[in-house]
């Protein structure tokens, strides 16, 4: 029951996944707003939710561990998995997307959250600090939200505004009512179907006597990335490349910031030793290999996919053998 359960849930992602893709840029279509701000933003929060659900759940039933592991491996798999894998799909032209801001909003996240994670434990304290550092970036977000906008009535704005209509499977004339059909199906069923997959695969895991840790790292971590991946191929097969970034490093801090920082307000987070030892910096590695990308203007070719892949799986292969 528990592998048919995880493959329904797996189901579930895909279909959600597509229709938060074009839920989002129809949005940004409709309002003038570029569709990375929209996937920093709605999509970046969606499928971050099932993220933190299960860390409220490990908080509650007294398993801080993966809540932790959660975060610090679905942050690893975002970037080594989640970009890696579409990649072999279809190359993502991602030297066309402007994401140097939020990048950089992304790796001072990732540092204030190792810095924190050094005081031993996430607590109350620890949270506000970190949801007061996510106030800052979507004001940020909201600020040039409004600006372009407003920009968006001049005429050089609308040959932006022309460039986003040729994407495909985006439609500026979609009905309001669609547009919110499609918003609400996508952030309804990603953590739905996480919520699936991850239960039954912690059971399957824990039928072989696999820890918290490991399971936070592994397990619960991939399942709850799946969103992400399930969002980012549908991303790179429609070629909308800003939502595919965007949406990874917009999750990314949400998933420090957001889901941490709540959970932190719920109940200490005590930080094993060996996040600090090793996972915390797999993290940060992981961030900093996104600067080609992002400073060099490289696009995410299959070359840069089987690399990222092959990376993540070495990460896995240390985990569980550890």
């Amino acid at each position: 029951m528990d592998w048919l359960l995880a493959a329904l849930g797996l189901l579930i992602l895909l279909l959600a996944g597509d229709s938060l893709v074009r839920g989002a840029v129809n949005l940004a279509l409709r309002m003038g707003i570029p569709a990375l701000v929209v996937s920093l933003t709605i999509v970046a929060f969606g499928t971050s939710a099932p993220e933190l659900l299960i860390a409220i759940k490990a908080v509650a039933d007294n398993a801080p561990d993966i809540a932790m592991g959660n975060v610090v491996g679905s942050n690893t798999a975002n970037i080594l998995m989640v970009l890696g894998f579409p990649a072999f799909l279809a190359a993502m032209h991602t030297s066309e997307c402007n994401t140097r801001k939020n990048y950089i909003y992304m790796l001072a996240s990732t540092l204030l959250f190792i810095a924190l994670a050094f005081r031993g434990v996430f607590d109350v304290w620890a949270g506000l600090v970190l949801l007061a550092a996510l106030a800052a970036v979507l004001t940020d977000s909201f600020l040039h939200a409004r600006n372009h906008r407003r920009d968006a009535r001049a005429a050089e704005a609308a040959l932006e505004r022309d460039d986003l209509e040729e994407v495909e499977g985006a439609d500026p004339e979609l009905p309001w009512w669609k547009i919110m059909v499609f918003l609400l199906l996508g952030l309804i069923g990603l953590p739905l179907g996480a919520d699936i997959l991850v239960d039954s695969s912690v059971n399957i895991a824990r039928d072989f006597g696999v820890t918290e840790t490991v399971i936070g790292l592994t397990l619960v971590a991939l399942g709850t990335s799946l969103p992400e991946l399930a969002t980012t191929v549908m991303a790179a097969l429609r070629r909308q490349a800003d939502v595919a970034l965007g949406n990874v490093i917009g999750s990314n801090m949400f998933n420090l910031l957001a889901i941490i920082g709540i959970t932190a307000l719920l109940g200490d987070i005590p930080v094993d030793p060996q996040f600090l030892r090793f996972d915390l910096w797999v993290m940060l590695a992981s961030s900093l290999l996104l600067i080609p990308f992002v400073f060099l203007k490289r696009d995410i070719t299959r070359g840069w996919g089987v690399l990222l892949v092959g990376l993540y799986l070495a990460y896995i292969s240390a985990v569980v053998l550890a």
